[in-house]
């Protein structure tokens, strides 16, 4: 049991700290953020609720609490990590490695979660 809070700790802790990173650049190098995301073929509105969103998925995995956020703060990552692969992968621009590490973490941190 105690293996298994350390995996899902560490786990937990490395996606807390790219989305942090992550959200944050969002919001403060909003322009910047929003040229990259329009080249990668997303609409540029989307930088700043996206940045939003990582912020408070962070806060709701966490905390752990509410139980149904916190299902949905995983979904919400889990797409985002997706969709973030795919557009790196068709832009051949070499940022898929950490969308593919993100996600494995992810995966991580959601399957411990459940067993601690």
């Amino acid at each position: 049991m105690k293996r298994d809070k350390i995996i899902y700790w560490v786990a937990t802790g490395l996606i807390s700290i790219m989305m942090l990173m992550s959200g944050g650049i969002y919001l403060v190098n909003t322009e910047e953020v929003t040229s990259v995301i329009e080249g990668l073929g997303f609409p540029g509105f989307i930088t700043l609720p996206l940045g939003i969103a990582k912020l408070i998925g962070v806060v709701i995995i966490l905390t752990r609490r509410p139980t149904r956020l916190l299902e949905w703060a995983y979904a919400g990552f889990f797409f985002d990590f997706i969709l973030a692969f795919m557009a790196h992968w068709h832009a051949n621009d070499g940022g898929h490695d950490l969308a593919a590490i993100a996600l494995v973490l992810l995966m991580i941190s959601y399957f411990f979660e459940k067993r601690i």
